[in-house]
């Protein structure tokens, strides 16, 4: 149960710490004040968390109709993540939008802003897939534990972010924001590095 809730922890870093178009509008929405800063990084986290739970719902259906193949699942997993992490990793080519999205009046506006915002992205979803098919058979265990660490994992790194916004008028300058991108993407290559070798 503690090993789900670490990998759980570890896959909602992985897909929440890269600084991505929704990071920087999160920071954005710090400078209108931590209220609605607070509502949007709920919001994050909940789609996050919704994906992952989503995911290890279909685990063992997937993992049965993949039974005997758990090792070309899990190259297949690695290469996956491996291609997320390298199309996070060369987005560090391009700069971030900075442009200030629409205002936003209170914590319930922002939330379904941003859960509308993060619900559209569909790498988020393929991430928790591949996780969890590359599980096997194993996708039903701990599985509670996996979907709240993802939760509460995605939830500290958005209210982080959020006060970042709120507390620094989301000023982060293009080093930083560079330095976060490259560390969450950083975690999704070990992922895959981790599948790779396994087994």
């Amino acid at each position: 149960m503690t090993g789900a809730a670490v990998e759980g922890v570890v896959a909602g870093l992985g897909v929440a710490v890269p600084l991505g178009a929704v990071g920087v509008l999160l920071l954005q929405e710090g400078r209108r004040g931590w209220a609605p800063a607070a509502g949007g990084a709920t919001a994050v986290a909940a789609v996050d968390g919704a994906y992952a739970a989503v995911a290890v719902l279909a685990g063992p259906q997937v993992a049965a109709l993949l039974s005997g193949h758990e090792s070309a699942v899990r190259a297949v997993s690695a290469l996956l993540l491996g291609a997320i992490a390298v199309h996070g990793l060369l987005g560090l080519r391009r700069s971030v939008e900075t442009a200030e999205g629409p205002s936003a009046r209170g914590a319930g506006r922002s939330f379904v802003r941003f859960a509308l915002l993060t619900a559209v992205n569909p790498t988020t979803a393929l991430y928790f897939t591949a996780l969890i098919a590359a599980r096997g058979t194993t996708a039903h265990a701990g599985a509670t534990a996996f979907v709240t660490g993802v939760f509460l994992a995605s939830l500290a790194w958005q209210h982080l972010l959020a006060a970042a916004g709120a507390f620094a008028g989301a000023r982060l300058g293009p080093r930083l924001r560079r330095a976060t991108y490259a560390a969450g993407y950083g975690l999704v290559a070990l992922l895959a590095v981790r599948l790779a070798l396994a087994g």
